[in-house]
């Protein structure tokens, strides 16, 4: 056995050593939506309500069914819901760009455009057991210049599951369920955004404060288009270790797996605020749904305050796949 993979396997033995897990998890109702909590703090807010605009802003962009915001165990805000640059960003959030309905181009990503977007639509189920929490939602994604038959264009069940981790971190489950009963079906198209899970982080992050790293070595220059099984965000903040972030990890059994990502490039907007990252499936190719079928796609989050190593990021990903 290799030296790094010795390493590794003592990494994973001491991060999923027993007694690792004791902090409780819980749900609870809010005037915005569902929040999670963790170890007594709120971590994590599930959104039901559309999100109101700034004054001047297109309605629009007023959106509904996204996490934000998602915390550090020490109550740092990592993520950031329409900021001036994108207003359509929305913290954690996945929807589709270029999808061809029908001979028709829909876009449920950017929401100006108002030819397609995504909300939350009703709870499918919530429970909190086996020390974790978990949600279960459908999202509808709306076809808003179709025929009336084709409004609704794709359901989507979205699963949000939480539960601790080692070194008083916690980990986030993110399933996504896709499918259409549109005859003939949607064609999602090849982009460099859309689908998968998308991440803006916190307005305090850019060029000089955070930092990027993913399971094939790429930083933020570099990173852009490849592909990655995980990869790290982290950067300055005002928790006692300084810095916090988020381990993203892809499944094995997604599309294009190890998936495509699509990252900000260095210098972006000054360098300040801008910190982007999403997995996207997609990028490099078309993926058809054919009606009545369904399609998952899975993630797990590893939220953070310090330090997270490679070793430690690969440890988790073989266990979220084994």
């Amino acid at each position: 056995m290799s030296f790094k993979r010795i390493l590794t396997f003592a990494v994973f033995l001491a991060i999923f050593s027993t007694g690792s897990f004791a902090q409780e998890v819980e749900l609870k109702e809010s005037e915005k939506g569902v929040d999670f909590y963790f170890g007594g703090k709120k971590v994590l807010t599930y959104q039901t309500v559309k999100e109101p605009v700034p004054e001047g802003v297109k309605e629009a962009f007023s959106k509904s069914g996204f996490i934000h915001p998602i915390n550090s165990p020490s109550g740092q805000v990592l993520s950031r819901i329409q900021p001036k640059d994108h207003y359509h960003h929305y913290g954690i959030w996945g929807p589709w760009t270029r999808a061809t309905i029908s001979g028709r181009e829909v876009d449920f990503w950017n929401l100006g455009d108002e030819k397609g977007r995504v909300d939350f639509s009703h709870f499918l189920s919530k429970k909190v057991a086996g020390g974790a929490a978990e949600l279960n939602v459908r999202q509808n994604h709306m076809d808003l210049k179709a025929p009336e038959s084709e409004r609704l264009a794709i359901e989507e069940d979205l699963r949000i599951k939480l539960k601790p981790a080692d070194k008083g971190r916690y980990m986030v489950d993110y399933t996504t369920t896709i499918s259409t009963k549109i005859p003939g079906g949607i064609l999602l198209d090849d982009y460099r955004y859309g689908g998968g899970i998308g991440f803006r982080a916190t307005e305090v992050w850019g060029d000089d404060n955070s930092t990027i790293l993913t399971s094939e070595g790429h930083d933020r220059k570099t990173a852009d288009g490849t592909e990655a099984k995980w990869i790290i965000v982290k950067g300055k903040t005002d928790s006692p270790e300084g810095k916090s972030g988020i381990l993203f990890l892809s499944h094995n059994t997604n599309k294009a797996h190890p998936e495509p990502l699509r990252v900000w490039p260095v210098g972006q907007y000054n360098g300040k605020g801008n910190v982007f990252i999403e997995f996207c499936p997609i990028r490099h190719e078309s993926w058809e749904l054919q009606p009545e079928k369904r399609y998952s796609l899975k993630y797990r989050m590893i939220v953070f305050d310090g330090d997270l190593t490679a070793e430690e990021a690969e440890a988790y990903w073989r266990v979220f796949v084994k």
